[in-house]
Protein backbone atom coordinates (compact mmCIF):
# COMPACT_ATOMS: atom_id res chain seq x y z
CA UNK A 1 0.00 0.00 0.00
CA UNK A 2 1.46 3.34 -0.98
CA UNK A 3 1.23 6.15 1.00
CA UNK A 4 -1.78 7.91 2.09
CA UNK A 5 -1.71 11.96 -0.34
CA UNK A 6 -4.25 13.06 2.28
CA UNK A 7 -1.73 12.86 5.42
CA UNK A 8 1.08 13.78 3.18
CA UNK A 9 -0.72 17.08 2.41
CA UNK A 10 -2.27 17.27 6.08
CA UNK A 11 -5.89 17.81 4.82
CA UNK A 12 -9.09 15.56 5.92
CA UNK A 13 -10.68 13.48 3.75
CA UNK A 14 -13.33 15.38 2.95
CA UNK A 15 -10.95 18.29 1.81
CA UNK A 16 -11.90 20.82 -0.91
CA UNK A 17 -10.32 21.52 -4.03
CA UNK A 18 -9.10 25.28 -2.46
CA UNK A 19 -8.19 23.00 0.66
CA UNK A 20 -5.62 20.41 -1.67
CA UNK A 21 -4.29 23.46 -3.29
CA UNK A 22 -3.81 25.68 0.33
CA UNK A 23 -2.06 22.69 1.80
CA UNK A 24 0.03 22.26 -1.03
CA UNK A 25 1.09 25.81 -1.93
CA UNK A 26 1.70 25.82 2.00
CA UNK A 27 3.90 22.77 2.59
CA UNK A 28 5.99 23.60 -0.93
CA UNK A 29 7.02 26.50 0.36
CA UNK A 30 8.30 24.48 3.55
CA UNK A 31 9.83 22.05 1.87
CA UNK A 32 11.10 23.31 -1.26
CA UNK A 33 14.90 22.20 -1.82
CA UNK A 34 16.64 25.38 -2.41
CA UNK A 35 14.81 26.88 0.64
CA UNK A 36 14.90 24.33 3.38
CA UNK A 37 17.43 23.12 5.69
CA UNK A 38 15.56 19.34 6.40
CA UNK A 39 18.13 16.94 5.30
CA UNK A 40 15.13 14.82 3.27
CA UNK A 41 13.29 18.14 2.01
CA UNK A 42 13.78 17.12 -1.68
CA UNK A 43 12.22 13.61 -0.81
CA UNK A 44 9.07 15.64 1.06
CA UNK A 45 8.83 17.97 -1.66
CA UNK A 46 8.14 15.30 -3.95
CA UNK A 47 5.83 13.12 -1.89
CA UNK A 48 3.56 16.46 -1.50
CA UNK A 49 3.99 17.23 -5.43
CA UNK A 50 2.88 13.96 -6.22
CA UNK A 51 0.13 14.11 -3.43
CA UNK A 52 -1.31 17.35 -5.32
CA UNK A 53 -0.99 15.72 -8.16
CA UNK A 54 -2.88 12.73 -7.67
CA UNK A 55 -5.57 14.22 -5.78
CA UNK A 56 -5.97 17.83 -7.76
CA UNK A 57 -6.32 15.67 -11.12
CA UNK A 58 -9.02 13.26 -9.98
CA UNK A 59 -11.06 15.67 -7.38
CA UNK A 60 -13.70 15.97 -9.60
CA UNK A 61 -13.83 12.82 -11.25
CA UNK A 62 -14.44 10.63 -8.06
CA UNK A 63 -16.52 13.92 -6.17
CA UNK A 64 -13.43 13.58 -3.53
CA UNK A 65 -14.14 10.02 -2.68
CA UNK A 66 -10.69 9.07 -3.38
CA UNK A 67 -8.84 6.05 -1.73
CA UNK A 68 -6.18 6.03 0.23
CA UNK A 69 -2.42 6.27 -1.44
CA UNK A 70 -1.42 4.85 -4.57
CA UNK A 71 -2.84 1.15 -3.62
CA UNK A 72 -5.67 2.75 -3.22
CA UNK A 73 -6.30 4.15 -6.39
CA UNK A 74 -5.04 1.12 -8.23
CA UNK A 75 -8.03 -0.65 -6.58
CA UNK A 76 -10.84 1.77 -7.82
CA UNK A 77 -8.53 1.35 -11.33
CA UNK A 78 -7.51 5.00 -11.03
CA UNK A 79 -3.84 5.68 -11.78
CA UNK A 80 -1.67 7.08 -14.32
CA UNK A 81 -2.90 7.43 -18.44
CA UNK A 82 -1.47 5.64 -20.93
CA UNK A 83 0.65 7.13 -23.89
CA UNK A 84 -1.93 8.39 -26.57
CA UNK A 85 -2.05 6.22 -29.75
CA UNK A 86 -1.88 8.45 -32.77
CA UNK A 87 -3.28 7.79 -36.37
CA UNK A 88 -3.63 8.75 -39.77
CA UNK A 89 -6.54 10.42 -40.98
CA UNK A 90 -5.93 10.68 -44.71
CA UNK A 91 -8.54 13.28 -46.56
CA UNK A 92 -9.19 14.46 -50.05
CA UNK A 93 -9.37 18.12 -50.64
CA UNK A 94 -13.26 17.51 -51.82
CA UNK A 95 -13.46 16.46 -48.06
CA UNK A 96 -11.85 19.14 -46.32
CA UNK A 97 -12.99 21.62 -48.71
CA UNK A 98 -16.78 20.77 -48.30
CA UNK A 99 -16.41 19.17 -44.83
CA UNK A 100 -18.00 15.39 -44.52
CA UNK A 101 -18.55 12.90 -41.89
CA UNK A 102 -15.84 9.95 -41.48
CA UNK A 103 -17.06 6.60 -39.27
CA UNK A 104 -14.27 4.64 -38.08
CA UNK A 105 -13.97 1.40 -36.69
CA UNK A 106 -11.28 0.85 -33.90
CA UNK A 107 -10.82 -2.55 -32.27
CA UNK A 108 -9.87 -1.50 -27.87
CA UNK A 109 -7.82 -3.77 -26.26
CA UNK A 110 -8.52 -4.25 -22.41
CA UNK A 111 -5.85 -5.62 -20.54
CA UNK A 112 -7.06 -7.94 -17.22
CA UNK A 113 -5.44 -7.68 -14.18
CA UNK A 114 -2.56 -10.52 -14.22
CA UNK A 115 -1.71 -8.06 -17.12
CA UNK A 116 -1.48 -11.12 -19.64
CA UNK A 117 -5.05 -11.59 -20.60
CA UNK A 118 -7.23 -9.04 -22.46
CA UNK A 119 -10.25 -9.05 -24.05
CA UNK A 120 -10.89 -6.56 -27.61
CA UNK A 121 -14.01 -4.53 -28.67
CA UNK A 122 -14.61 -3.02 -32.19
CA UNK A 123 -16.50 0.75 -32.03
CA UNK A 124 -16.82 3.18 -34.32
CA UNK A 125 -15.40 6.70 -33.60
CA UNK A 126 -17.39 9.35 -35.47
CA UNK A 127 -15.02 12.76 -36.63
CA UNK A 128 -17.15 15.62 -38.13
CA UNK A 129 -14.56 17.14 -40.46
CA UNK A 130 -14.73 20.61 -40.69
CA UNK A 131 -14.54 22.88 -43.71
CA UNK A 132 -11.18 24.17 -44.39
CA UNK A 133 -9.29 21.97 -41.99
CA UNK A 134 -5.59 21.41 -42.76
CA UNK A 135 -3.18 18.84 -42.57
CA UNK A 136 -1.32 18.17 -39.04
CA UNK A 137 -4.92 19.40 -37.29
CA UNK A 138 -5.71 16.89 -34.51
CA UNK A 139 -9.03 15.21 -33.40
CA UNK A 140 -9.30 13.77 -29.76
CA UNK A 141 -10.89 11.24 -28.36
CA UNK A 142 -10.57 10.86 -24.63
CA UNK A 143 -9.88 7.32 -23.26
CA UNK A 144 -11.02 5.33 -26.17
CA UNK A 145 -7.83 3.33 -26.58
CA UNK A 146 -6.27 0.46 -24.98
CA UNK A 147 -6.25 0.43 -21.36
CA UNK A 148 -3.28 -1.42 -19.25
CA UNK A 149 -4.09 -3.29 -15.87
CA UNK A 150 -5.52 -0.91 -13.43
CA UNK A 151 -4.48 2.40 -16.27
CA UNK A 152 -6.83 4.95 -17.56
CA UNK A 153 -7.32 4.00 -21.17
CA UNK A 154 -5.24 6.03 -23.53
CA UNK A 155 -6.81 8.70 -25.71
CA UNK A 156 -6.99 8.58 -29.47
CA UNK A 157 -5.67 10.73 -31.21
CA UNK A 158 -5.96 11.21 -35.39
CA UNK A 159 -3.76 13.43 -36.94
CA UNK A 160 -4.91 15.13 -40.55
CA UNK A 161 -2.84 13.78 -43.37
CA UNK A 162 -4.06 15.70 -47.52
CA UNK A 163 -4.12 13.09 -49.87
CA UNK A 164 -2.66 14.14 -53.08
CA UNK A 165 -4.98 16.16 -55.72
CA UNK A 166 -4.98 15.22 -59.94
CA UNK A 167 -4.63 19.12 -60.54
CA UNK A 168 -4.47 21.19 -56.90
CA UNK A 169 -2.16 21.40 -54.38
CA UNK A 170 -2.56 23.49 -50.86
CA UNK A 171 -0.70 26.33 -49.74
CA UNK A 172 -2.49 27.12 -46.09
CA UNK A 173 -5.82 28.61 -47.63
CA UNK A 174 -4.82 29.04 -50.89
CA UNK A 175 -5.09 26.43 -54.24
CA UNK A 176 -2.36 25.90 -56.53
CA UNK A 177 -3.29 24.76 -60.26
CA UNK A 178 -0.83 24.37 -62.63
CA UNK A 179 -1.82 25.11 -66.32
CA UNK A 180 0.44 23.83 -69.29
CA UNK A 181 0.67 26.54 -72.43
CA UNK A 182 2.18 26.50 -75.18
CA UNK A 183 5.20 28.84 -75.92
CA UNK A 184 2.84 30.83 -78.75
CA UNK A 185 -0.43 30.94 -76.07
CA UNK A 186 1.88 31.73 -73.62
CA UNK A 187 2.69 35.21 -76.17
CA UNK A 188 -0.64 35.64 -77.74
CA UNK A 189 -3.25 34.69 -74.60
CA UNK A 190 -5.77 32.68 -73.96
CA UNK A 191 -8.34 31.29 -71.52
CA UNK A 192 -7.51 28.60 -69.21
CA UNK A 193 -10.68 26.39 -68.55
CA UNK A 194 -10.41 25.29 -64.48
CA UNK A 195 -13.23 23.20 -62.96
CA UNK A 196 -13.37 23.56 -59.32
CA UNK A 197 -13.75 21.12 -56.24
CA UNK A 198 -17.14 22.07 -55.91
CA UNK A 199 -18.18 21.12 -59.26
CA UNK A 200 -18.00 24.93 -61.07
CA UNK A 201 -16.24 25.96 -64.24
CA UNK A 202 -14.19 28.46 -64.18
CA UNK A 203 -13.07 30.32 -67.32
CA UNK A 204 -10.51 32.80 -66.58
CA UNK A 205 -8.77 35.05 -69.65
CA UNK A 206 -4.96 35.34 -70.07
CA UNK A 207 -4.46 38.69 -71.88
CA UNK A 208 -0.98 39.55 -70.14
CA UNK A 209 2.08 37.65 -71.56
CA UNK A 210 3.03 34.51 -69.95
CA UNK A 211 6.89 34.61 -68.77
CA UNK A 212 8.15 31.53 -66.33
CA UNK A 213 7.50 33.45 -63.23
CA UNK A 214 3.98 34.69 -63.96
CA UNK A 215 1.02 34.01 -61.95
CA UNK A 216 -2.50 34.63 -62.13
CA UNK A 217 -4.76 34.98 -59.01
CA UNK A 218 -7.95 34.57 -59.05
CA UNK A 219 -9.50 35.66 -55.48
CA UNK A 220 -11.60 33.62 -53.14
CA UNK A 221 -11.71 30.36 -55.15
CA UNK A 222 -9.48 28.66 -52.76
CA UNK A 223 -10.02 26.65 -49.77
CA UNK A 224 -12.54 27.51 -47.01
CA UNK A 225 -11.27 28.97 -43.86
CA UNK A 226 -11.89 27.09 -41.06
CA UNK A 227 -12.94 29.79 -38.81
CA UNK A 228 -15.08 31.05 -41.04
CA UNK A 229 -15.87 28.74 -44.12
CA UNK A 230 -17.92 31.10 -46.41
CA UNK A 231 -14.39 33.24 -46.64
CA UNK A 232 -11.73 31.56 -48.86
CA UNK A 233 -8.47 31.80 -50.25
CA UNK A 234 -6.98 32.52 -53.43
CA UNK A 235 -7.01 30.54 -56.52
CA UNK A 236 -3.57 30.78 -57.95
CA UNK A 237 -2.82 30.20 -61.57
CA UNK A 238 1.05 28.77 -62.22
CA UNK A 239 2.00 28.07 -65.89
CA UNK A 240 3.94 25.28 -66.97
CA UNK A 241 5.37 27.10 -70.73
CA UNK A 242 5.99 24.20 -73.22
CA UNK A 243 8.91 25.17 -75.48
CA UNK A 244 9.52 23.65 -78.89
CA UNK A 245 12.45 21.06 -78.94
CA UNK A 246 13.75 22.47 -82.22
CA UNK A 247 12.60 24.90 -85.18
CA UNK A 248 13.50 24.78 -88.41
CA UNK A 249 15.65 27.29 -89.69
CA UNK A 250 12.77 28.91 -92.10
CA UNK A 251 10.99 28.76 -88.45
CA UNK A 252 13.37 30.44 -86.98
CA UNK A 253 13.72 33.28 -89.03
CA UNK A 254 9.75 34.24 -89.08
CA UNK A 255 10.54 34.34 -84.84
CA UNK A 256 13.34 36.97 -85.09
CA UNK A 257 10.69 38.71 -87.64
CA UNK A 258 7.97 38.57 -86.13
CA UNK A 259 9.80 39.57 -82.12
CA UNK A 260 11.68 42.02 -83.74
CA UNK A 261 11.09 45.66 -82.23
Amino acid sequence: MGQDYYILLGILRNATDADIKKAYRKLALKYHPHKSKDPCAEEKFLQIAEAYDVLSDYFFDVKGDISLGFGGLQGRGIQKQDPPIEKELYLSLEDLFHGCLKKIKISRRTMNEDGHTSSIKDKILTIQVKQGWKAGTKITFPREGDQGPNNIPSDIIFIVKEKPHQFFCRDENNLIFCAPISLAKALTGYTVQIETLDGRFLSIPINDIVHPKYTKVVPGEGMPLSKDPLQKGDLVIQFNIQFPEKLTPSKKKLVIRALQV
